[in-house]
């Protein structure tokens, strides 16, 4: 292992807590050793995810939320007893390890709480609500510490908790809490005055309007966390670790309004002079820890970094906030293990927290001890599959059913909370496979694959693998998409796969040699019948630098290809102006609204003109015709347009047989990978 390294494994404590090493699993939605809408269960393919990730060398392990009332059918967790003894069972087996585990306790979501199109009828029709409430009580899901509109649909507005509900939620936490020590659980975690959850609604004052014990000055707006702990150490005793998941500062200008990097704003929540105080009062109350960030749900990308963010983003502001507390603090948000390593040597921060890299790869900190860093894959931070959350002008959370029960799974690695569906199975039966296509598709196609024993055959018409993601990955802030295609490449190296280059198959006969075949042809820009399109640029002509802009572009079309382009544009030092028929930028489902809110505040805030509901007209040589959504004729001068309308499969030879990815219809990273795999899997 490389000796910059070398801080991140040494050992630190919490209370009287040993850690092995300074790298914490940090907890995400989706991998509750509880489950995570499932009333009275142990969730397995929970406990094989933590295992997994445990038995390579995290130091301590955080599992996803647990709500301490089931968001469905609202039974209390303390009382459903079973899965507390299967809890022990599992913590036996997960102390063999050398890891520890802190159980992450949830309070609840408040106006955070994402709700879709029935939730928000049930607030809107009275018997609907009534009709469900035995089920999924809304009412009682989005209460917050004042009535304050929700984040996903600011129609809905939340009503105040009660003061017996409140004391009821305490009482909740101190049992759960025994429950876990009891089960051998090494400590908890109390989620959270952190990205604008409930607890943390108790304590900014933009949201929190009360006059009761619950409200009004800093002690009362932070009374419910610190009354949270001590409860908990009342029955657990004084050594019991707690850790309190915090947002240092919150980033926030107003309701669905956050503050980007660098920006000079108005703080409406938590500011660092607020949060020294907050800080060293919930030590006092008893926390043993900060599991620290920034954000809340209005500026979500602090706490859910998209690639947009810089790396450590929040290292600054949790350094800060060290200096005013004496329990360990760790820092999470787009951590890089040397900057981790050096600040943890530093004394800026005591440990350095990891999300969703242990969704790509549960063996990366082992790689990166093997000095073995080039097999690590990467998290490109897309959110695809394992937070796709998606929100936009008009619509709530728009999120298939199957992924908010599913939450966690990963767009790059199947197997991520998925390993009975997706797993490596030897073949009994090896065949050479041709795979028509370099892109991702086939590149998924073809590892899988190998590793099941089988002997593919890349046939790659270009001189390059990758295919449309290499102009995917093209602007600046695509660093990592550009390391997983080397990935990619080291992988076909390392299996042995054989790629044919240059090499295009039009016909049968050309792998009639073969037992079987995949296509993975990918897809072609789409054509508009625009008076004058021949004036445009193809964006995939221009994110390969094929076509130079000049200082003015329009780019017609938004969606996230679009906007990305005027984000590469504008940090070009260019004049980008966006021209999109919907009444969104991103009206898109599985875009993370931690990616797409990056978007649209960025563009808000660098007065990037941006003509929603607008319709192109005409096209020329030097500006752009549309009819803006007041139906009036405008003329956008430009020095160019980048054409951004989506894409059409090209499939090629029967166009039906195993297809995969874009060739077949088109999607995302998530589809075109889940998709060689469920095709690999059956050959």
């Amino acid at each position: 292992m490389d000796t910059k390294y070398n801080a991140l494994f040494t050992p630190w404590k919490i209370g009287n807590l040993e850690i092995k090493n300074r790298i914490v699993m940090t907890s995400m939605g989706g991998t509750s050793i509880f489950g995570w809408m499932e009333p009275n269960h142990f969730d397995k393919e929970a406990a094989h995810f933590l295992l997994e990730r445990a038995k390579n060398n995290v130091g301590l392990i955080l599992p996803g939320i647990a709500p301490i009332r089931d968001i469905l059918m609202g039974k209390w967790l303390y009382k459903g007893k079973g899965k507390f003894k299967k809890l022990k069972e599992f913590m036996d087996e997960f102390h063999k390890t050398g890891a520890k585990m802190f159980v992450q306790l949830t309070a609840g979501f408040g106006r955070s709480l994402a709700i879709n199109d029935l939730m928000v009828k049930a607030t809107e029709n009275k018997a609907l609500g009534t009709l469900l409430k035995p089920i999924l009580n809304v009412d009682y899901l989005t209460a917050s510490a004042s009535a304050t509109p929700n984040r996903w649909f600011d129609s809905v507005y939340s009503r105040p908790l009660t003061v017996d509900e409140i004391k009821e939620m305490i009482e909740a936490f101190a049992k759960t809490a025994k429950l876990c020590k009891d089960a051998g659980v090494d400590g908890v975690e109390i989620h959270a005055v952190h990205e604008g959850y409930l607890l943390d609604q108790f304590t900014m004052k933009y949201t929190n309007q009360r006059t009761d014990e619950y409200g009004g000055s800093l002690e009362n707006r932070y009374r419910f966390p610190a009354e949270i702990v001590k409860a908990i150490k009342e029955v657990c005793g004084k050594d019991y670790p707690v850790s309190l998941r915090y947002s240092v500062i919150s980033k926030t200008k107003d309701f669905g309004k956050g503050a980007l990097p660098g920006e000079d704003y108005v703080e409406v929540g938590r500011d660092m002079e607020e949060s020294k105080w907050a800080a060293k009062f919930l030590q006092d109350a008893g926390y043993d820890m900060l599991n620290c960030d920034n954000g809340t749900y209005d500026a979500w990308y602090w706490a859910h970094p998209p690639a947009y963010m810089p790396t450590n983003c929040n290292l600054q502001d949790v350094a800060e906030i060290k200096k005013y507390v004496d329990i360990p603090v760790v820092c999470a948000g787009r951590m890089e293990p040397e900057v981790g390593a050096k600040a943890i040597e530093n004394k800026e921060i005591d440990a350095m927290g990891v999300a969703r890299q242990f969704l790509a790869d549960p063996e990366w900190i082992t790689k990166l001890m093997n000095n073995d860093i080039a097999s690590i894959r990467p998290c490109i931070c897309c959110h695809n599959a394992c937070f796709n959350m998606a929100h936009y002008n008009g619509v709530p959370n728009d999120q298939a059913l199957s992924d908010n029960a599913g939450m966690a799974r990963c767009a790059l690695n199947p197997e991520t909370m998925q390993s009975k569906k997706y797993k490596i199975v030897k073949t009994n039966k090896p065949k050479k496979i041709a795979i028509i296509g370099g892109g991702i598709g086939g590149l998924e196609s073809a590892r899988v694959l190998a590793l099941r024993g089988h002997k593919p055959t890349i046939f790659e018409k270009s001189d390059k693998l990758g295919g449309a993601f290499i102009p995917a990955a093209a602007p600046y802030f695509k660093e990592k998409d550009r390391e997983l295609i080397e990935w990619y490449k080291k992988e076909m190296k390392d299996l042995g796969v054989e790629i044919k280059f240059n090499t295009e198959i039009k016909s049968m006969e050309d792998i009639k040699d073969y037992d079987d075949y995949i296509i993975a042809t990918g897809a072609k820009a789409r054509k508009i019948g625009t008076p004058g399109v021949e004036n445009s640029v193809e964006a995939i002509d221009y994110l390969l630098g094929k076509k130079e802009v000049g200082e003015t572009v329009v780019i017609i079309g938004g969606g996230l290809t679009g906007c990305e382009i005027a984000y590469d544009l504008f940090h070009k030092g260019k004049k980008p102006i966006i021209v999109e028929m919907k009444n969104d930028l991103i009206a898109i489902r599985g875009i993370c609204l931690a990616n797409s809110s990056y978007l649209r505040d960025f563009f808000a805030l660098n007065k990037v003109p941006v003509y929603l509901r607008a319709k192109v007209k005409k096209i020329n040589a030097d500006s752009v015709e549309i009819i803006d959504c007041n139906g009036e004729n405008k003329t956008l001068s430009c020095n160019n347009s980048i054409l951004s309308v989506g894409y059409v499969p090209t499939p090629v030879l029967d166009g039906k047989h195993n297809l995969v990815g874009d060739c077949s219809k088109v999607g995302n990273l998530r589809t075109v990978i889940w998709k060689a795999w469920d095709i690999a899997m059956k050959i």
